[in-house]
């Protein structure tokens, strides 16, 4: 394509767009616009994809993180033939898949974007795919906008694309100086954003973002550039081609106020198609899972085991029957134990050192590209990357994470190091499967489950050793449980636990028997989705449920107990919780359990409490 058509291509992407909110009645049509001459050049010229094969091995990939600039996107894709003009102006309504922020319900984009800062890590994944694992030569763009060049997230991975001299993998950078409510904080000093690259070490090329032969130059220039990865640094005006808005302040996230006069003044509406190029003809040598069972580590019953040892273990077995099991950690694989991965299957883990963020970014590129990851950290830790979590399953990503040395349990570190947030925040994600193992076995036949599940998965794990309580045929189906202690129609209460605390339960449980109080102990392993078949029947023969975790009281296994009553078809008993609601400080396991009032001495008292309560009544 000529570069007078390129230019033609652009102001039509420009019109799309606005015609685009202008039917929609919302939108960000004056951040599309600013980027036309990108788009135009990026499909035009550059883009190797197939539509009719999105899942080709071969094809580049496109990030358009600055997803508020959807418009542009959907233009292109009609340009490309795959999104046809009466659909175009669906944009932002019910049941379009033209949302405003683009999703994977369309089937040529790979992740969601709209929260800002999110498309480079994930473009980072994707590119340790293509460079290391599938090593094919696709190239990964980003498209990101300058006000998202103030996120923390996006240096992570700057630092980290740079150190795995991702040479496949280029920014384009939107500088259109403003953002949403003024100037952004370097406007049109695109020295200030190629200083700070460059410094990581980053190719940088600095152009007119608005004169195609510019862009074109610069994008082959980027994919060119060996040894490290490139950032096009295009300066550009935001409403471009429209007097009435371009560079002009107040005008963000709002349709043109008159669209029909800006269509007229962009040369009115075209049809111009675009021929992509080709992927070129690749395969990829990923082994697939062929059906047999992983070697899981075993052990003996009443051995002491930490569940963080069993999950390494365990998942350093799937990865001999999983070609497509990867993993990730933040630089603490020696405690989350993802270690023994890293040395069983060096070629298929990532270091991604303390950037949380990026951990969990990684995690979504390498899934759009096939892979099944697992990611770990402290479960304390994870909350950093709360939002790229929350993200992921906007994407329908299937990740799964791991969060080690969760609750006062830990110990001595204290409160700064002690997950106990963790299964709240993992509960109020969309889709998303909990889980928290209490014995080694459990956690081995957990972690090989969680490869075969969709959405984001949590394995919550514990520091300290505990005893094995079950044989390794024993079965653990996700949404399910395990009544570890009952005397059947004479059982007096309910304790539910979790991880660290069922052992806790156990040995009240067998205190509370030999007073004559003889109560049910259910390991409720899978938090959400819970088994509210067996909480139903607990229910129904002792009344009293008494719940205790080693977690905030507010969206625990608590919560997750009471919510499945509340929404169940049986009788709600009388519920009571025990968890963590002091602040704790530096103790030894023990100390930390009795001092939380989550021990078995707590739970006696609270189930000694509750039935007198019964009985006065």
């Amino acid at each position: 394509m000529r570069y007078e058509t390129m230019s033609s291509l652009a102001r039509q992407l420009r019109v799309d767009a606005v015609r685009a909110a202008d039917a929609a009645g919302s939108g960000h049509p004056t951040s599309a616009m600013s980027a036309a001459e990108i788009g135009a050049v990026l499909l035009a010229r550059h883009l190797r994809y197939d539509f009719d094969r999105p899942d080709h091995p071969g094809n580049d990939r496109f990030v358009l993180s600055k997803g508020h600039a959807s418009p542009l996107l959907y233009g292109m894709y009609r340009a490309a033939g795959v999104v046809g003009e009466s659909e175009l102006l669906t944009f932002r309504r019910a049941g379009s898949l033209l949302e405003g922020h683009p999703t994977p319900r369309l089937p040529w984009v790979d992740v969601a974007t709209g929260s800002l800062g999110q498309g480079l890590p994930v473009g980072v994944g994707m590119a340790l795919a293509g460079k290391f694992l599938d090593r094919v030569p696709y190239q990964v763009w980003v498209l990101a906008g300058d006000s998202e060049m103030a996120e923390g997230s996006v240096w992570e991975a700057v630092e980290h694309a740079a150190y795995c001299g991702l040479d496949n993998l280029t920014l384009i950078v939107d500088v259109n100086r403003l953002g949403q409510r003024g100037p952004t904080r370097h406007q049109h000093d695109l020295g200030a954003y190629a200083g700070r690259l460059e410094a990581f070490g980053w190719h940088t090329v600095r152009i007119d973002g608005h004169d195609v032969q510019a862009v074109d130059a610069a994008l082959r220039e980027a994919r060119a550039t060996v040894g490290r990865p490139t950032a096009v640094l295009a300066a550009t005006r935001k409403g471009r081609g429209v007097a009435a808005v371009e560079n002009r302040e107040g005008k963000h996230g709002k349709p043109l106020p008159d669209a029909e006069a800006a269509v007229a003044e962009l040369g009115g509406p075209s049809d111009l198609s675009v021929r992509v190029t080709d992927p070129p003809a690749a395969l990829v040598p990923r082994p697939v899972p062929n059906g047999a069972s992983p070697a899981l580590p075993t052990y003996d019953r009443g051995e002491e085991v930490a569940t963080r040892d069993a999950y390494g273990q365990a998942l350093a077995a799937l990865g001999q029957t999983r070609g497509d099991v990867v993993a990730l950690d933040g630089e603490v694989g020696d405690s989350t134990r993802t270690e023994q991965f890293a040395k069983a299957h060096p070629e298929r883990y990532f270091e991604c050192w303390i950037a949380e963020q990026q951990l969990v970014g990684a995690a979504v590129g390498l899934q759009a590209r096939g892979y099944v990851p697992y990611a770990s950290t402290f479960a304390a830790f994870l909350s950093r990357a709360h939002d790229f979590i929350r993200m992921a399953a906007v994407s329908r990503a299937g990740i799964n994470l791991v969060g080690s040395h969760a609750g006062v349990s830990i110990g001595q570190d204290g409160p700064s190091q002690m997950g106990l947030e963790d299964l709240a925040m993992m509960r109020a994600v969309h889709g998303s499967t909990v889980l928290y193992p209490c014995d080694a076995h459990q956690t081995a036949r957990l972690v090989t489950a969680m490869a075969d599940l969709d959405g984001v998965r949590y394995l919550r794990t514990t520091r300290g050793a505990t005893p094995v309580l079950y044989g390794p045929e024993e079965d653990f189906p996700v949404g399910g449980s395990k009544v570890l202690r009952s005397h059947g129609e004479d059982d007096r209460a309910t304790v539910v636990a979790a991880g660290i605390t069922v052992h806790e339960a156990l040995k009240a449980a067998d205190r509370l028997a030999e007073e004559g109080l003889p109560v049910r102990v259910i390991d409720l392993y899978s938090v959400k989705p819970v088994d509210t078949a067996t909480l139903d029947d607990a229910a129904g023969t002792t009344g009293c449920v008494l719940t205790v975790e080693d977690h905030r009281p507010e969206g625990g296994l608590g919560d997750a107990v009471a919510e499945a009553y509340a929404n169940g078809h049986g009788g709600v008993p009388r519920l009571a919780r025990l968890a963590v609601r002091s602040m704790p400080a530096s103790a030894t396991p023990e100390e930390q359990l009795h001092e939380a009032g989550i021990d078995a001495d707590a739970i006696v008292s609270a189930v000694e409490l509750m039935l007198e309560r019964v009985l006065v009544r």
